[in-house]
């Protein structure tokens, strides 16, 4: 024990003697003692009073500056004992403001920071020299900067989430420099190539060489064009030679000399690898003895502020569904005081989800009544997908549009050359257009293998325990990947009607919001009913790791949007509505504006076709759901009842996950808009007098950290004159702007108004 204490006392000697040498400044001789340290705390500071303080804190950190309820705030210095080390703004525990921080490798940021990321305009010194000036968005590269390498290049231009993407110039140390478009820290795109002896290559590239159209042209007046590749047997083109070539008959040259000549030494430098980021690191605080009871034992906090507490205090917050005269509010369990955020705003309480919740739909197994439905739908995908032809082109002559574009197969049971024999009763097979269909796979990149797995495997599909309010039923495959819906014969016409117009919508904007159709079928069964179903293949916008503790469909208008079941029936798989909303979106800025454009191009996209009646399906995953970290498959979007265990719990995702996730390449590809978005959500709350009617509520300010899911359903309702009787007829009993059933124009309006109010930019 003697033995034990004695390192103690020594450790803790060359602590302050090396905080003392990092901090020393004029006028100050050491850092405070021990007993320094309890003399600050017998003065017990009432709560928001800021005072300033030197100590040392309980695992060996040291920190000097000012503090706010037992957090950093104001100036101050922060030293952990590994090296690191930070100077600057802090806000309530948080790095927040101008700032410096330093590695012991010899790294060094200097600039602003946000709730504990580099976040704005900042310079980075890596450890190898490496030096970057610019924008910043949550540790990463983002926007307009200059990055120059150690080994004498340069690059300036655009970023995007740590990597070159848009346009840039990079200047190599030989003087060698290119002038283009970037993609994921590679050239790509169109740019030129300069070399220091007047060669200039002019097209496109991929990948950081020349592919695709391009023209290579010599200082002689020579030029080469045609299609570039790396693959020889993929180069063709014509070189024209220069009078002086042709004067002394050397005509011939190899253009693969710019791959393996001019090339060679034009390489980009590589990202640099940070072992350790700003927002990962932990901030002990120091409470003291004397300011507490001493029954209660001090408790360690995060450096975003939040109370490591024991599993017995983590209870999880009350949050209310709704207001709405006629709809009951429902709880959550018992609330906790709420924390506040670096921004001044209250950080919400966890929120609480069933431990156990059935995976949604019910399995079609044999005796069901669509059980034949369902065989006869897989075969039918089985025999059309794998069907030879030829390979699927993204150029399609308008004949492929037309709505007479289909093909019948007849399904016997016994069997024929093109279809294999089977249990269910025969039956026919229509495919509408094809090779539209086809086509869109590949642009949303389907496998052809992987579709029919998951539609056509061993794996029955599971039907949702209702129809929605079309009357159509959904079908989810056993992977959750593709819904499969029913379909009425007018929106089979006006799918069929825009399809030209949505194969370009959806190929013009890859970040477009609404669903993704993968194919139009239908099966004619045999017998004296005839009976025709039509059906559309769709995307889950649910298919995540992720539960999906909320589910909201928005639409803008209020009559009848509110939740028709009773308050103990609403659970995760509850798809709630407007009036039932009772939080705001905030996306981080570039999200928010790309969201703004997107928005504004899919409405106008939809108003040009004619749609009404469609809507904002949204999702939230809660990453502070619950204390595990354990990500558990959804199962369309709730957790898997995983032989109905009652020890299952939701997915979580914690800052260090985030931050890993940020600084993975493969991570941030996997977040688009609208699929896997880290964002906040700010609680509302309507008053009472306007509940009926008041779309949005009024902020909180308690927010919390969630990943979101959301996009455009329901986009095949024209504005017929079932439609425009429903208006006529609910117009004489509410305000007319308040109900669904309205032209295109004014629908697009006013999505676009409310959807806009919901979803606002995270200052």
């Amino acid at each position: 024990m003697k033995a034990w204490e004695a390192t103690i006392r020594i450790t803790q000697a060359a602590t302050r003697k090396r905080a003392n040498t990092i901090f020393c400044t004029q006028g100050s001789s050491s850092p405070p003692t021990e007993e320094e340290n309890e003399q600050q705390d017998d003065h017990i500071y009432a709560n928001g009073e800021i005072f300033h303080a030197e100590r040392f804190l309980p695992n060996g950190d040291y920190y000097s500056g000012y503090w706010l309820d037992n957090f950093p705030h104001g100036q101050g210095k922060y030293w952990w004992t590994d090296g690191c080390m930070y100077v600057g703004d802090w806000f309530r525990g948080k790095t927040m403001g101008k700032g410096m921080f330093s590695w012991p490798s010899g790294a060094m940021y200097e600039g602003n920071f946000k709730s504990g990321f580099m976040d704005g305009d900042g310079t980075y010194t890596g450890p190898n020299g490496d030096t970057y000036r610019g924008g910043w968005i949550m540790n990463l590269k983002h926007g307009q900067g200059v990055k120059e390498y150690v080994n004498g290049d340069c690059y300036d231009g655009e970023w995007c989430r740590g990597l070159q993407e848009g346009q840039g110039r990079y200047n190599w140390k030989n003087g060698n420099y290119y002038v283009g478009e970037w993609k994921n820290g590679t050239i790509f795109g169109k740019g030129k190539m300069y070399w220091t002896n007047g060669n200039v290559y002019e097209g496109n590239w991929e990948d950081g060489f020349p592919k695709g159209n391009g023209t290579f042209k010599w200082t002689d007046g020579s030029f080469y064009v045609g299609n570039w590749s790396k693959d020889p047997n993929e180069q063709n083109g014509t070189f024209y030679p220069s009078t002086s070539l042709l004067e002394t008959g050397n005509l011939e040259w190899d253009p693969q000399q710019v791959f393996n000549v001019d090339l060679v030494e034009c390489t980009i430098c590589p990202p640099e690898k940070v072992p350790i980021l700003p927002s990962q690191k932990k901030l002990a605080l120091w409470r003291s003895s004397k300011a507490v009871d001493s029954n209660i034992k001090p408790r360690r906090m995060s450096l975003d502020g939040r109370i490591d507490a024991p599993p017995v205090d983590r209870e999880f917050g009350r949050i209310r569904l709704s207001d709405v005269a006629g709809t009951s509010a429902s709880y959550l369990d018992d609330s906790i005081v709420g924390l506040q955020d670096a921004d001044g705003y209250l950080r919400g309480s966890p929120i609480r989800i069933p431990k156990v919740v059935k995976r949604q739909g019910q399995t079609i197994s044999k005796g069901h009544k669509n059980y034949e439905l369902m065989l006869n739908l897989q075969l039918g995908i089985r025999v059309s997908v794998g069907r030879p032809g030829p390979p699927p082109s993204l150029d399609l002559k308008p004949s492929a549009f037309d709505p007479r574009e289909k093909y019948w197969t007849r399904f016997p049971t016994e069997g024929s050359k093109i279809t294999p024999p089977h249990p269910s009763c025969e039956f026919r097979w229509k495919d509408y257009c094809p090779k539209v269909f086809r086509a869109l796979r590949m642009l949303f990149k389907v496998d052809a293998a992987d579709y029919m797995i998951s539609i056509c495997g061993n794996d029955a599909l599971r039907e949702l325990c209702s129809p929605g309010k079309s009357g159509s039923f959904f079908y989810l495959t056993n992977d959750d990947r593709y819904m499969i819906k029913t379909m009425k014969k007018a929106e089979t016409k006006v799918l069929l009607r825009m399809l030209s117009a949505y194969f370009n919508h959806v190929r013009a904007f890859d970040n477009t919001l609404v669903t993704k159709y993968y194919g139009l079928h239908c099966v004619k069964l045999s017998g004296p009913a005839q009976k025709k179903v039509r059906f559309v293949i769709m995307g889950n916008l649910f298919c995540t790791n992720y539960s999906i503790h909320r589910r909201f469909d928005l639409k803008g208008s209020t009559f009848g949007r509110t939740t028709d079941k009773p308050e103990s029936q609403i659970e995760a798989t509850t798809t709630l509505k407007d009036l039932d909303l009772n939080f705001i979106f905030r996306l981080q800025k570039t999200w928010f504006q790309e969201f703004r454009r997107q928005v504004d191009r899919d409405c106008e996209f939809m108003e040009q076709e004619g749609v009404m009646d469609y809507s904002l399906l949204v999702g939230i995953h809660f990453r502070e759901a619950d204390s595990t970290e354990d990500q558990t498959s959804s199962g369309s979007g709730t957790p898997i009842d995983n032989g109905g265990s009652e020890n299952e719990t939701v997915a979580r995702v914690s800052r260090a996950d985030m931050d890993q996730l940020l600084l993975d390449k493969e991570g941030w590809a996997s977040i688009k808009l609208g699929i896997n978005m880290p964002a906040r959500v700010e609680r509302t709350e309507r008053k009472a007098t306007e509940a009926e009617t008041q779309l949005v509520g009024d902020p909180t300010g308690e927010l919390y950290d969630v990943i979101l899911f959301f996009g455009v359903i329901d986009i095949l309702q024209d504005y017929d004159i079932t439609k425009k009787l429903e208006h006529a007829y609910k117009s004489m009993q509410c305000d007319p702007n308040s109900i669904s059933a309205v032209d295109p124009k004014a629908y697009s309006r006013r999505f676009r108004d409310y959807i806009f109010k919901v979803f606002i930019e995270d200052n």
